[in-house]
């Protein structure tokens, strides 16, 4: 394809070729340090509002299948970035190569750049936003276009990803072969704030029954559906900006026991009446180790949030669980009198290691506690 630009809001520009659909496309820039995986970061809904920066060399070897996905329709991606493109997949289970997957998506992309000085400047002066660009290579009127504008935290991102009407989920994790689940069934609501396949994978593995609804829900008809635990599911965007879903928490602490995952723990926190603060350049990848600080365990984790809860502000009400080892943030919570517990992290991977897994097997012993 053609010259493709890639121009920051501070100005850095990096040029390369493009690769998917051709156009235009704004967001922020982050870097994703997982090795494999793209395809279930492309199609992770938490991802909306971003351009995705892969650091791993070489993307697009072993294609894409139809399998793969952690979300319906497509890449929630704003724009993807590589270092070198490969446009000759070799695995058993490719169906299509990566790059006509991006145009048949209409995802904009650049390839050829030095990912690895990208993500060094996004690393000491921080995410911000970026453009990429096929049709205009013109680094100034580029440069015009992105800082105008208003920035990820002017969008409610959930209402753009969550599902329009609830469904049942039953398919649980794949397997080479059938294994019959022993375990009674108890009923989970998950909220969709764009959630990923594979945590309601993961809840049908820990014998869940799981009802999946709009994000703007109603605390009241969720409860209505009797449920035996409630899930807060991981999402896209600045937590504060989804205020109905703080609004329904705080109306079902208490009601039910409930399990926020990354997004879901920060609603959680701001429905405590605490705060939380952005990042640096975010948590994105598959190499986080994280400690446990109830069992000393410590586990590498899959990661994807821009924001963390502040514990001191919730101080009194949860206490801290798990604590990231790269720069000590937040990553979980309990709170203090309720059955209520969350994680930043990604217990179910999709791409990333399963040392956490057990957490869904903890939210089910949280609600059998009663």
């Amino acid at each position: 394809m053609n010259k493709a630009l890639l121009v920051l809001s501070d100005g850095t520009v990096f040029e390369g070729k493009g690769i998917g659909a051709p156009g235009e496309t704004i967001g922020e820039v982050v870097f994703n340090t997982s090795m494999t995986g793209y395809q279930e970061i492309l199609t992770d809904s938490s991802y909306k509002g971003q351009i995705v920066t892969m650091t791993y060399s070489q993307i697009g070897n072993y294609g894409i299948n139809e399998e793969d996905v952690e979300s319906s329709g497509g890449p929630k991606v704003e724009g993807f970035v590589v270092k070198e493109y490969l446009d000759f997949p070799s695995n058993w289970r490719s169906q299509i190569p990566l790059g006509r997957y991006l145009l048949e998506n209409r995802i904009t992309g650049i390839e050829g750049i030095d990912t690895r000085a990208l993500t060094r400047h996004l690393r000491n002066h921080g995410a911000q936003m970026g453009i990429i660009s096929t049709t205009d290579t013109d680094p100034n009127s580029l440069l015009i276009k992105v800082r105008a504008h208003p920035g990820i935290s002017a969008f409610d991102f959930v209402a753009e990803v969550t599902t329009k009407a609830p469904y049942k989920w039953s398919e649980g994790c794949w397997k080479w072969c059938v294994v019959e689940r022993q375990l009674p069934f108890l009923k989970v609501v998950v909220y969709d704030f764009g959630i990923k396949f594979n945590i309601l994978r993961n809840l049908a593995e820990a014998g869940f029954d799981v009802m999946v609804v709009p994000a703007q829900t109603p605390a009241e008809a969720v409860l209505d559906m009797r449920p035996d635990g409630i899930i807060l599911s991981n999402g896209p965007g600045d937590p504060e900006t989804v205020t109905y879903a703080i609004e329904n928490a705080q109306k079902l602490m208490g009601k039910k026991p409930i399990f926020g995952i990354c997004l879901g723990h920060q609603i959680l926190g701001l429905a405590m009446g605490g705060r939380t603060y952005k990042l640096k350049f975010g948590h994105h990848g598959g190499n986080h180790p994280v400690k446990d600080l109830e069992t000393g365990r410590v586990e590498i984790t899959s990661q994807n949030h821009n924001y963390c809860v502040d514990i001191h502000s919730v101080q009194g009400k949860a206490k801290l669980t798990h604590r990231n080892l790269y720069d000590g943030t937040e990553e979980g919570m309990r709170h203090v009198e309720l059955p209520v517990m969350s994680i930043q992290h990604h217990p179910e991977a999709g791409p990333g290691p399963n040392d956490s897994v057990h957490l869904f097997k903890r939210f089910r012993e949280l609600i059998e506690k009663g």
